[in-house]
């Protein structure tokens, strides 16, 4: 599968380098000339304000939108499964059998889902700059402007009572303030099973045809009430249509099309495959657990769920870098931007090093990058106890400090996300948190070595299952007073405390040796772009508001085959086996003959999305939901670094489906009147 999957990225790299449908758009800087010369559409600003008031980011990672004025939320299964996950017990196995609130007294909250809405954005470049000289060591200007950025959401936050984030794009060239409302009480009310919004497992994840029903719905709460939203997306009754063009407004994680080469090597050679490695031995753990038990393959469901994709998304990232193609294009792109500031004296003395400054930071950063990931930025994936310790630990000595002074996420504005998650009354699973612990610990050793002083004193001798296990099982940590109230001798705190200053010496390296050089050099290029092409363009992905365009439109595989836009519901029985991962639930399989086969159940769009897109609505030109975004097929991959429409293709869930599934499948009346279907 890998030769036959770097066959296509080579392929697909081939193609022109620009489309029409390229970009991952600011809600504040529309593409409207393209589209309007593309698909004769006026994007107009009432267009774009009911989808960006109607559009909501789920901060454990995904997208939504509100789809009735009782604050009914759209997700994906994948995005909804962490609340899904936490609300399930042995008894009640909500991933496995699916949950469905047939009145509104069923809704059940969800313990520490955060849900934003974007209100403003306000375009801060000056402020952050404020009073920082052009001179300045980029340590100190790094300082200052973290300062800056803390400074306007601290004030934005008191004046507004909203969420206020200052959000870096262009890697420091622009900085925007983004101004959200906040749902913090969040409630299930549909979700079907595990085993049909996922259906085809690994296997089938980032290919097509699909077949997946991969959505789930919530509802927002004010005072304990339903939410009134400001907008909703209505759902459109016909559906997509092959050929239409159509919307896709959610918030795409990261990217990395605008780095320099130096980036991309460092990620081709030393990030991708340590983040890849890791991802290996933790799937790997996760296995060994889920077969140890039912309980333990239903407490580990969704965290291998979402590893596993991970696995296979950086697969795909890494064949990319690795293609000779991707990076010669990427080499003549940023060579042709070189020789344009090097023609030109003036732009020359202004941006002629920049370059050479990142090159030197990614030089340093090589120096300790595996230990500044493996401390601070990885630590123990999959563990519920491991964050909610660190915040423990350092939530009072941060909170001793000057707001401007303080560690990014524990700056003034963010505090009341950052106590939700510390005070979380969701279950944790003493045994899935010692296998996760003992595959960090073990990983840990095999990279930096057993005579590491981070290793040695974290192991103490023991085994890495053994050491797992006294952490563990000396902790009270899975008792929300005890973290209002921690004990100093604590197992997790002992953990996270033996961690705490190698991890935040490495850190400090890093905003000081690279992440300050970039926002001033990496930042520079950015503007280097502007002045020499002057054309408009899109940042890179920051987990923030996009708007992404396409029709819906198939395409040839690799050996010329048509591959049809749509698949139908006839394609879900007849690719089941019953067996996992393609074993349709009982309920289904009675349901057939009462389903209309016929009806489109996934499809494929060339709109410009990314991981985070996940969950985000598909609307038509109408501003109606029409799907739903929860994937990319595996051509779609290299798009992290360039972006190309000939197969790349993201996948949608069709709304046709859903409504059909919920009407004959589950008898979910409420939900679908509720959609006015």
């Amino acid at each position: 599968m890998t030769h036959s999957l770097l066959r296509l990225i080579v392929f697909v790299l081939a193609a022109p380098t620009l489309s029409a449908d390229e970009g991952m758009w600011l809600f504040n800087h529309p593409p409207r000339e393209s589209i309007k010369k593309a698909y004769a559409f006026d994007l107009s600003d009432a267009f774009l304000e009911h989808l960006r008031l109607g559009s909501v980011r789920f901060n454990n990672g995904g997208s939504g939108s509100f789809v009735s004025p009782e604050g009914l939320l759209f997700t994906n299964h994948h995005i909804g499964a962490d609340c899904i996950q936490k609300l399930s017990s042995a008894q009640h196995d909500y991933m496995a059998n699916g949950f469905y609130a047939a009145t509104p007294a069923g809704e059940k909250p969800c313990p520490d889902l955060e849900i934003n809405v974007l209100l403003g954005i306000e375009d801060v470049t000056a402020r952050v700059g404020a009073g920082i000289d052009a001179q300045a060591p980029a340590a100190e200007a790094g300082r200052l402007r973290r300062g800056n950025m803390s400074a306007i959401e601290k004030e934005c936050a008191g004046r507004t009572g909203l969420r206020c984030d200052v959000v870096t794009l262009f890697s420091g060239g622009q900085y925007h303030l983004y101004q959200y409302k906040k749902y913090t009480d969040v409630r299930l009310v549909f979700a079907p099973e595990a085993d049909v919004a996922a259906f085809g497992g690994d296997p089938d994840n980032f290919t097509f045809p699909r077949y997946c029903l991969d959505f789930s719905f919530f509802r927002a709460y004010e005072n304990g009430q339903p939410a009134k939203p400001e907008r909703y997306l209505r759902w459109s009754r016909e559906g997509v249509k092959e050929g239409e063009l159509t919307f896709v407004s959610g918030h795409p994680g990261a990217t990395g099309r605008l780095l320099t080469t130096v980036q991309l090597e460092f990620s081709r050679d030393e990030s991708y495959p340590l983040v890849y490695k890791r991802m290996e031995s933790l799937v790997a753990a996760l296995r060994r657990y889920s077969d140890q038990g039912a309980e333990n393959k239903r407490v580990a469901r969704e965290s291998l769920l979402y590893v596993e994709n991970s696995l296979k998304a950086y697969t795909g990232f890494l064949l990319g870098l690795r293609d000779a193609d991707l990076m010669r294009r990427k080499k003549q792109e940023e060579q042709k931007l070189r020789g344009a500031v090097d023609s030109s004296p003036a732009l020359q003395r202004e941006f002629g090093t920049v370059w050479d400054d990142v090159a030197a930071a990614y030089q340093e950063y090589r120096k300790f990058y595996k230990r500044y990931w493996l401390l601070e930025v990885t630590s123990v994936q999959a563990s519920e106890l491991f964050p909610i310790a660190r915040h423990v630990l350092r939530l009072p000595a941060e909170k001793a400090k000057p707001n401007e002074q303080r560690l990014r996420e524990y700056r003034e504005s963010n505090l009341p996300s950052i106590e939700q998650a510390m005070y979380s009354p969701a279950p944790v699973s003493d045994s899935l948190e010692i296998a996760v612990l003992a595959e960090y610990l073990r990983f840990l050793q095999g990279e930096l070595g057993a005579a590491d002083p981070v290793v040695a004193t974290l192991l103490e001798g023991r085994t890495p299952e053994k050491a797992a296990e006294f952490y563990v099982s000396t902790s009270k940590l899975k008792e929300v007073e005890a973290r209002k109230n921690p004990d100093p001798s604590d197992g997790m705190l002992l953990l996270v405390r033996r961690l705490d200053g190698a991890a935040r010496d490495v850190r400090k390296l890093y905003e000081d040796k690279v992440e300050s050089v970039l926002a001033t050099s990496a930042g520079r290029i950015a503007q280097a772009r502007y002045r020499v092409s002057g054309a408009d363009d899109y940042p890179d992905a920051t987990f923030t508001l996009r708007l992404a365009y396409g029709p819906a439109n198939g395409y040839r595989d690799q050996k010329g085959k048509p591959v049809p836009y749509a698949t139908v519901i006839d394609g879900l029985f007849r690719r089941t086996t019953g067996q996992d991962p393609f074993k349709l639930p009982r309920r289904w399989l009675d349901a057939k003959s009462r389903l209309n086969l016929k009806v489109p159940y996934n499809f494929v769009t060339t709109a410009d999305t990314h991981g985070g897109n996940s969950g985000s609505p598909t609307v038509n030109t109408k501003g109606e939901v029409v799907g739903i975004a929860f994937d990319g097929n595996i051509e779609s991959l290299p798009d992290r670094f360039v972006y190309t429409d000939l197969r790349a293709r993201s996948v949608h869930v069709a709304s046709q489906g859903i409504v059909e599934a919920l009407r004959k499948v589950y008898r979910a009346e409420r939900v679908v009147k509720e959609l006015g279907q």
